[in-house]
């Protein structure tokens, strides 16, 4: 167990390359590349170094709180890098007691509309019940959960036990899925990412009348034994967040099926990737173009008091 008063520092690197086949004329680029301010980390410095510089570049926060960047490009170019840095603490998380929750089929019931006013935390979970560009509600996936929560099993212990099953039951494939792969193919393939498995739980949870949002971020991932730290060999990751009324939003890592803590960065959340995307935009012009994403997470004191 660890205790409150441990703490891991990072710095993170994470670098954001375009080359376009064509010269851009015009863009709009929205950037999801800050750390939200969380009870479990602290940010202790930031950069945003952008070539070429752009002609408007506004800070602020997107409709579910996230730290946001707007960016206007109104000369012509051939190639845009982003690179962001930041200096983090992550904290320990307080252990929970998941059987202390309390039954499925309770939560679910006092989340859906029954002309009751609602308090103000069952409004924001509401947002996150509901379906999303990504996340469909369909029978096939609440039937893929339905024995990690039978009737009066915990919340937070039905939760866990559905991270453990997407965890043994699907394989890690970087090349199986793309973003736009429906979710019903990634179940009947058992193959994916972290993006596919976090889609995945929040359809099960969903499709159950649950509340959980999609969280990203960086995972310290550790190097073969004997082996250097490379330079831009991690990537940024993915994991969900379920509303317990009991103790708000609880963390679940399904692609390594552990609770997050100090090993985990949280950016942003939001209904799912396609509102936390970190780099996304519209331009004209361009033709055909692929990015090149470097980052990398630095442990610079490890579970230090």
């Amino acid at each position: 167990m660890n205790a409150p008063s441990e703490v891991a520092r990072y710095e993170v690197f994470h670098d954001t390359h375009y080359r376009y086949a064509a010269p851009v004329s015009l863009a709009q680029q929205l950037a999801h590349l800050w750390p939200r301010d969380c009870a479990w980390q602290r940010c202790l410095g930031q950069s945003l170094e952008i070539s070429p510089a752009p002609t408007r570049r506004s800070d602020g926060f997107d409709v579910f709180g996230n730290p946001l960047t707007r960016l206007a490009f109104e000369r012509p170019h051939d190639a845009l890098q982003v690179n962001a840095r930041l200096r983090i603490d992550v904290l320990a998380r307080p252990a929970l007691d998941l059987a202390a929750s309390p039954a499925w089929e309770q939560v679910a019931a006092e989340l859906a509309f029954a002309g009751r006013a609602l308090s103000d935390a069952e409004l924001e979970a509401g947002r996150y019940r509901v379906e999303s560009p990504y996340v469909r509600l369909k029978r096939q996936f609440a039937e893929f959960a339905a024995d990690c929560f039978p009737p009066g099993r915990p919340l937070l212990l039905g939760a866990a036990a559905l991270m453990a099953k997407i965890h043994g039951e699907f394989a890690f494939d970087a090349e199986a899925t793309q973003v736009a792969t429906p979710l019903v193919e990634v179940l009947q393939r058992r193959r994916g990412v972290c993006q596919d498995f976090a889609h995945l739980m929040l359809a099960c949870l969903r499709s159950l009348g649950l509340s959980a949002r999609y969280v990203s971020g960086y995972l310290l991932t550790q190097p073969p034994p004997g082996q250097a730290r490379l330079i831009g060999a991690d990537a940024s990751h993915a994991w969900i967040a379920l509303y317990c009324p009991r103790h708000g939003w609880v963390d679940f890592d399904p692609t390594n099926n552990v609770q997050p803590n100090l090993e985990h960065i949280t950016l942003a959340w939001g209904r799912d990737f396609s509102d936390v995307s970190p780099l996304r935009g519209v331009i004209l012009g361009g033709g055909s173009h692929d990015p090149e994403v470097r980052v990398t997470v630095l442990p610079l004191v490890e579970f230090a008091c």
